[in-house]
């Protein structure tokens, strides 16, 4: 009996010792506890990733033939030079032709464009010197880098001043399906470094 006494009072001092650390803390009584409710998980809301939808591949133009003017190239991209003027075939520059990479390729909508020399250094035919013959319903046959063949039409030929040339119906008609030819034409102007026209050949697919 002894020892369960002393237990008690041990008991006792350390809950008293526990609440004077609370200042005026008192123990609950059974009416003062309430039932606290349960807290439901919170559950994340994911919300899924859509899934990137995959660039369309673009089939590019490999190769142009022009039966009436026994032309029969290959086609290389190029672009904008820094001088505002479209660059022409680096590999085979007079044998070759050149598709303007940033514009649509030939079969898409909008108007696809594609240049070569007329002459090479020395005066000499080049890839595009028979351009100026062309007539209208004249085909051009386009090879694409998935082995398709499109055919487009002449509607038109035309020579305009180098710098009268309208930049938005070569490059930017996006009316329907085109492929534009374009060349130099008219004589050389050594100040410019340029010949004093261009040649465009307007096509149309179909």
């Amino acid at each position: 009996m002894r020892k369960k006494t002393i237990g008690f009072i041990w008991l006792s001092c350390c809950v008293l010792l526990l609440l004077s650390g609370c200042g005026q803390a008192t123990l609950p009584t059974p009416s003062s506890l309430t039932t606290q409710p349960r807290k439901q998980p919170v559950h994340a809301i994911v919300t899924p990733r859509p899934t990137p939808t995959p660039k369309p591949v673009i089939a590019t133009p490999i190769h142009i033939r022009i039966p009436a003017i026994s032309v029969d190239a290959n086609v290389e991209p190029v672009s904008i030079l820094s001088n505002s003027d479209l660059d022409t075939p680096h590999q085979d520059p007079w044998d070759s032709t050149g598709w303007y990479k940033d514009g649509p390729a030939p079969g898409q909508m909008g108007s696809a464009v594609i240049d070569g020399h007329v002459d090479r250094p020395g005066g000499g035919p080049a890839v595009f010197w028979n351009l100026r013959n062309l007539n209208a319903g004249d085909q051009v046959i386009v090879t694409t880098s998935d082995n398709h063949q499109l055919i487009f039409h002449v509607t038109a030929r035309v020579a305009y001043p180098v710098h009268e040339a309208p930049l938005q119906n070569i490059f930017g008609d996006n009316s329907g399906r085109y492929l534009n030819l374009i060349t130099c034409d008219g004589y050389w102007i050594p100040s410019e470094q340029q010949t004093s026209a261009r040649m465009v050949v307007f096509t149309r697919l179909g």
